[in-house]
């Protein structure tokens, strides 16, 4: 029951900011969740000599997300550079207290692009035309697939998709996840777009559920190799803000550079 009700309130939170919420206030909120996703991530794969350098290392990872608040697209990259400059001085300056300065500034610095980067893409994707219901598009996407994927698994999985990583997750799991990916895009589309190209909408929300098994499979391993179940314990019966956001993490970027690039084949 837990479960259900945080989802329940996750997800009207989620609409009211979109669809309620003006543009200042979801890119704080986009932010915020960003450091706190980049805080779980540190505290489950840093030693403990070093999480005292945490601090430092979420301001670093809020730069792509404040200067795609601020200045959009063309600010990114500029705004990762920094934060890379700027890790490398804190290794310099932490070196002789590190247990390994290359593991250092490399596990921070994916931590940096994984989810600062990588969420940057939510606020980018809010600014864009159409914006508001293109992240209701990927939203769908991203319900659909986890739901499909849960009940097809839960009754006709039985060979493990990859148990390396993921003991849970079934084949018959990842083709329903891609078949719901494929259902709720194609409903929003059908609803929020005029003229759009359903074939090239429908083949865009497969490859958005296949990434985003991907990307819940690479947060697998993260929890694997940091010997935990869950990032965290700030949503009572889902986990961590990590384990809701994972799959949004690599889709959102995807969205976006199809968007950008490719717009005009979706919406005739």
């Amino acid at each position: 029951m837990g479960r259900i009700i945080t989802g329940l309130s996750l997800a009207i939170a989620w609409l009211l900011l979109l669809f309620a919420g003006p543009y200042p206030l979801f890119c704080l909120v986009i932010t915020a969740g960003g450091g706190v996703a980049l805080y779980e991530f540190l505290r489950i794969s840093s030693p403990e000599r070093e999480r005292k350098y945490i601090p430092s290392v979420i301001l670093l990872g809020i730069f792509p997300m404040l200067a795609a608040s601020l200045w959009g697209v063309w600010a990114l990259t500029s705004s990762l550079f920094l934060a890379l400059l700027l890790l490398i001085i804190l290794t310099v300056a932490a070196y002789p207290s590190l247990d390994n300065g290359l593991i250092f500034i490399a596990r921070n610095w994916l931590g940096i692009f994984y989810i600062g980067f990588c969420s940057a893409h939510l606020i980018l994707l809010r600014s864009f035309p159409g914006g508001i219901y293109w992240l209701l598009f990927l939203t769908a996407v991203t319900v659909f697939s986890d739901t499909g994927a849960y009940y097809v698994g839960r009754f006709f999985g039985k060979v493990k998709l990859y148990p390396a990583l993921s003991p849970g997750k079934t084949r018959a799991g990842a083709v329903g996840g891609v078949c719901g990916g494929l259902l709720g895009s194609l409903l929003v589309a059908a609803f929020a777009f005029e003229n759009a190209n359903l074939v090239a909408i429908g083949f865009l929300g497969v490859i958005l559920s296949i990434i985003g098994i991907l990307g819940d499979l690479i947060e697998s391993l993260i929890k694997r190799v940091a010997g935990v179940k869950d990032s965290g314990q700030i949503l009572p019966g889902h986990g961590g803000l990590l384990d809701r956001c994972d799959s949004l993490l690599l889709t959102a970027p995807v969205l976006y550079y199809v968007l950008y690039w490719g717009q005009t084949v979706l919406l005739r």
